[in-house]
């Protein structure tokens, strides 16, 4: 298990971690890894002509495209893609270019079996809670919701508390709160009710995930 504790706040700067060779032609950096079915989040990065593995069975997996390019057998998927497959979803992955990709893979609801794929870069944003903010909403599963959030340089959001928790990449800019500075690559997680108050002076780029770390009970990570 790896960071298995979802009582405890984890910040890690995934731009200074290393590489760790997983397969031929393919890279991981483990974030966390919450029990024995694999259920995990990581960076993934692959060469030139590399073909992916299906999730462990039983277990879907969501996919944000940092850089280069991703594809299946219907299209080419650059960055800023983002892909959900559920289990047992034809989706045979691969990268002709090579690429760098956030992967969660973890446990769908029975009913979810709609294969998702978004380019955020031109899809729709919608206004935030705030002057400033801008959200991509992205598919919600169980008690999950998932979003991709622009921060105007100089936006400030309210303090406000976690239900569930709440997990964020930061996947440009500079993302703050009270407690730290986070630059592009820090990746996030905050237990259930934990509270901050964020804000970004210099604009950044998130993608943000809630609701799903309950430590009793759907603590799908």
């Amino acid at each position: 298990m790896l960071n298995a504790d979802l009582s405890k706040r984890i910040v890690l700067d995934t731009v200074s971690m290393e590489w760790l060779a997983t397969a031929a032609a393919e890279w991981h950096k483990p974030l966390e890894r919450i029990d024995a079915a694999a259920r995990s989040t990581r960076m993934v990065k692959c060469a030139p002509g590399r073909v992916f593995d299906p999730p462990v069975a039983g277990l879907g997996e969501d996919i944000l495209v940092l850089e280069g390019v991703l594809a299946d057998a219907r299209a080419d998927y650059p960055a800023g893609t983002y892909l959900r497959n559920p289990p047992g979803a034809p989706c045979a992955l691969r990268s002709d270019q090579g690429c760098t990709l956030f992967v969660k893979c973890h446990a769908f609801e029975a009913d979810d079996s709609a294969v998702v794929r978004i380019d955020t870069v031109n899809a729709p944003w919608l206004p935030g809670m705030v002057p400033g903010l801008s959200v991509l909403p992205l598919p919600p599963h169980q008690h999950a919701h998932a979003a991709l959030v622009r921060w105007q340089p100089g936006t400030h959001f309210q303090a406000h508390g976690h239900f569930g928790g709440e997990e964020i990449l930061v996947v440009s800019g500079v993302f703050e709160d009270e407690f730290g500075r986070y630059p592009a690559g820090t990746w996030i997680r905050s237990p259930h009710m934990s509270r901050h108050q964020p804000f970004s002076r210099a604009g950044c780029t998130i993608y943000v995930k809630t609701g799903h770390l309950m430590v009793k009970g759907g603590d799908e990570a």
